[in-house]
């Protein structure tokens, strides 16, 4: 395949280059006035049980980070969408962030470099954020329990962690629990009544990103 673009002017749906070959990808940019210098890469929950890039709690990430001035690329893991290769528990999935990961630094090298992810995407970008320079960390329904965390350490920036308290697929208790034993600890927003994927709560979790995320912001790139 042809090497990776450049990083659009504007929102835009591209491809670039992955380790199993392309990768579908999204960037999502704030108008121009209000964009700050730092970038997020998303992750999206587990490939078998039908999560996408265009999964409604990926999508409602993006727009809080917007909300933020804060651009974001998501992107569909491999065997996903036009997303080349095929399902690999993790392993590969990780290799495909850093992927994007890197084009992100490569392309932005003076912006602030964010990740975040939903259930599978969370534990994909915790475990990439181990050889990436992460400045800020967003973590939503971890799924704790259903995945190997012990080899996979805290990010040593800030961190929110977004879990709710009525999650029907992972434990909540269990994500309260290693949360607090996180060294450093993440600032935690336990969310009532939510479930899962926040059927009817997506307005408040684009709220809790918002207003949980560490403060100040990266500075405005004033028009670059």
């Amino acid at each position: 395949m042809p090497p990776s673009p450049d990083f659009p002017a504007q929102s835009a749906a591209l491809t670039l280059e992955g380790p199993a070959g392309a990768l579908e990808a999204l960037v999502d940019r704030p108008a121009i006035e209000q964009e700050r210098r730092a970038v997020a890469v998303i992750g999206h929950p587990h490939p078998p049980d039908g999560g996408t890039m265009h999964n409604k709690v990926v999508g409602t990430i993006a727009r809080a980070l917007s909300d933020l001035g804060i651009t974001s690329v998501r992107f569909n893991f491999r065997g996903v969408g036009a997303s080349a290769g095929s399902y690999d528990r993790g392993r590969g999935e990780t290799l495909d962030f850093l992927a994007v990961a890197q084009w992100v630094q490569a392309q932005r090298p003076d912006d602030a470099l964010w990740l975040c992810g939903f259930s599978f995407g969370a534990w994909v970008a915790l475990g990439a954020a181990r050889q990436l320079p992460v400045q800020q960390m967003i973590v939503v329904a971890p799924p704790v329990g259903f995945r190997d965390f012990v080899g996979v350490p805290p990010p040593p920036c800030p961190w929110l962690v977004v879990q709710g308290e009525a999650d029907d697929v992972i434990a909540p208790q269990a994500v309260f629990d290693w949360a607090a034993a996180a060294r450093p600890a993440p600032t935690l927003v336990r969310m009532a009544e939510a479930g899962h994927f926040f059927h009817g709560r997506l307005v408040d979790l684009r709220g809790a990103i918002r207003h949980g995320v560490a403060k100040p912001l990266p500075p405005f790139r004033a028009g670059v």
